[in-house]
């Protein structure tokens, strides 16, 4: 057991730190931001075992990119992805009046757990999701757990829960760029926004390579790139619960990947692609997902036999 760490600075961030390295691996901060990136809580930086920061923060083409968030860029016609707004037929528009938010409320559980001889830290949070005229439209139930920490490896993984209940009295409509009219830009729900190290990454799936696996489906995607300032490289490692592919009360709605190297690098497992999601008046939307974050470029085995070996 590696004794992970984790320092609480009220009404602003957690930090956990994994001490046999000293590393900071993330810090979740879940502070209001400014109303233009539409505010939600996310992760950055988030770190190798190595040191080495494999997240993103305000970059200056896509200020509302912050680390790894869950997150909608169309919901009923709202924009809590932040920044401007696709309108089919007329681009990117800047449309404040659309963005909304996603606010804290309360942490039900910090802690860490003995799971089977090894740590499990849990964060378990309650958010409220808001339009910009600021009523209530859904609660989230969200859960991150940081486990399988190997110094020796060099890898660490989390894995988010999201459970996301509409409160509106009408039907919530999840969708996308794509969904809108714009091909290729399916990405709504987890997304992570990698640095400028890993533009032009390695991207690697169970059955392809590269960007052309944008809107395909499988179990799992990854992508590697080679750091600024330091040698070697970091691999990130995407998979979903088999439970997301699953029908119910939604329909079938599978997740497809929402991956790009150039002009900068990011994924986003989504779950409204080339549909919309609907989500009934007191219904629940539930989705998980796994996040490995390792030192080093994995090459697609190795994924492989981590996830068998790791199974859900």
């Amino acid at each position: 057991m590696t004794g992970l760490r984790i320092v609480h600075a009220h009404g602003d961030r957690i930090t956990v730190t994994e001490p046999a390295t000293g590393v900071e691996l993330f810090s979740y901060v879940y502070r209001p931001e400014a109303a233009w990136e539409a505010p939600k809580p996310y992760l950055h930086p988030i770190r190798t075992l190595a040191g080495d920061v494999v997240t993103d923060y305000r970059p200056n083409d896509h200020r509302w990119h912050k680390g790894l968030q869950f997150t909608a860029s169309h919901l009923s016609g709202a924009n809590l992805w932040g920044g401007n707004t696709y309108v089919h037929g007329e681009g990117y528009l800047e449309l404040p009046e659309r963005v909304g938010s996603m606010a804290h409320v309360a942490f039900d559980e910090i802690d860490i757990h003995d799971d089977a001889g090894a740590e499990r830290l849990v964060i378990a949070e309650r958010l409220t999701w808001h339009p910009y005229s600021g009523e209530l439209w859904a609660d989230e139930q969200r859960r991150i757990e940081v486990h399988d920490v190997d110094t020796e490896s060099g890898s660490w993984a989390l894995t988010w829960t999201s459970a996301v209940t509409n409160r509106r009295a009408e039907p919530l409509l999840f969708g996308s760029p794509t969904t809108a009219g714009r091909e290729a830009a399916g990405y709504t729900g987890l997304f992570w926004r990698g640095p400028r190290a890993f533009r032009d990454g390695r991207i690697i799936g169970p059955d392809g390579e590269g960007p052309e696996l944008m809107g395909t489906q499988g179990p799992w995607l990854a992508v590697s790139g080679e750091h600024d300032g330091t040698d070697g490289h970091a691999t990130v490692v995407f998979a979903h619960a088999p439970e997301n592919d699953h029908t119910g009360a939604q329909g079938s709605h599978p997740d497809h990947w929402f991956v790009r190297n150039e002009p900068f690098a990011g994924i986003a497992p989504s779950f409204a692609f080339y549909d919309e999601l609907e989500v009934a008046p007191g219904d629940t939307l539930t989705r998980r997902y796994r996040v490995v974050v390792a030192d080093g470029a994995w090459e697609r085995e190795e994924i492989a036999k981590y996830l068998e070996a790791r199974p859900w």
